[in-house]
């Protein structure tokens, strides 16, 4: 809208001049994983893969490095009233998870709604649904804008997956998934199956993949 807009890119290395004096097609970053999902995307596009990604966050004093709102020496009450919460010592940091709901819609992204979540300074929104590799833009754009604008209130944001050790919820970036055999009526079941399947068998390997320290949130320590 407007005059003003947020541009993704791909990352690739300067261009190159072979031997024979042509220019080189460009080689995509290691970091470029964009690029590699882009080709796995073209395969799939018959299928019409849709996304929905539900991305938790935690607030923190820019400061101490403590959650937002969290007495400064100690720990809030135990979880309970926070999750979905409305009110005072509840819902903290809601004017910021409001206002980033409202900039990635003026934005253009594809945003479907926010919550409080189970501890408190905690929040999640949700991106989805996009086809394909529009999951991964959209959620890219969500995270810089929720960056720049924690920026005007000095707070930060962090999406590690266990930000305070104990008995305190962790943060993931949970995906919801489907294609067109999973929305088929009458056999959808079925396909949710067999593909459940197929990922059984490479569970640890998709862990090491989804970020570092998942393992904290999954085992809860």
């Amino acid at each position: 809208m407007g005059d003003n807009i947020l541009v993704m890119c791909d990352t690739y290395e300067p261009p190159r001049v072979g031997p024979d004096g042509s220019l080189q097609p460009p080689k995509p970053l290691p970091t470029n994983s964009r690029y590699s999902c882009a080709a796995v995307m073209e395969k799939a596009k018959d299928e019409e893969p849709w996304f929905g990604i539900e991305q938790e966050y935690t607030l923190l004093n820019a400061l101490t490095k403590w959650p937002l709102g969290w007495p400064e020496n100690g720990y809030p009450a135990p979880q309970g009233p926070y999750y979905c919460s409305a009110g005072a010592g509840c819902a903290i940091g809601r004017d910021l998870a409001d206002v980033h709901y409202k900039m990635c819609l003026y934005a253009g992204v594809n945003i479907s709604g926010v919550n409080a979540e189970v501890m408190p300074a905690q929040w999640e929104y949700q991106v989805g649904p996009c086809l394909g590799m529009d999951g991964g833009d959209h959620m890219w754009m969500s995270r810089y804008i929720l960056y720049r604008l924690a920026e005007s209130y000095n707070v930060e944001v962090t999406f590690d997956p266990k930000p305070i050790p104990g008995d305190w919820n962790g943060a993931g970036g949970h995906v919801n998934y489907s294609n067109n055999a999973t929305r088929a009526e009458g056999t959808g079941w079925d396909a949710i199956q067999a593909q459940i399947a197929k990922l059984e068998k490479r569970h640890a390997y998709h862990i090491a993949q989804y970020g570092e320290g998942n393992e904290r949130r999954l085992t809860g320590k």
